[in-house]
């Protein structure tokens, strides 16, 4: 495996080194399982998809895309409804 260098500030790395050395790896050792657990974009969409397929099998809920668009407005106009206070 090749290496790579990566520009970030000192701060972050610091922290990131810190964060690896309670857990008792290296920075370059925790970095690695770190992207091992995250999901690239085309992964998460291909996991938002089968989880679409496995509702609408089971419940039979398959609302068409303006109905989709019109309860993700109303979710958001009840989250901004109950921001900080």
């Amino acid at each position: 495996m090749s290496d790579a260098n990566v520009r970030i500030p000192a701060e972050t790395r610091d922290r990131l080194a810190e964060v690896a050395a309670a857990e008792g790896m290296s920075l370059r050792a925790y970095l690695a399982r770190l992207a091992d657990t995250l999901l690239t974009p085309r992964e998460r969409e291909e996991r938002a998809e089968q989880a679409r397929r496995v509702l609408r099998e089971w419940s039979g809920y398959d609302p068409s895309e303006a109905e989709q668009a019109s309860l993700d407005t109303e979710l958001d106009r009840r989250i901004a409804a109950a921001g900080p206070r």
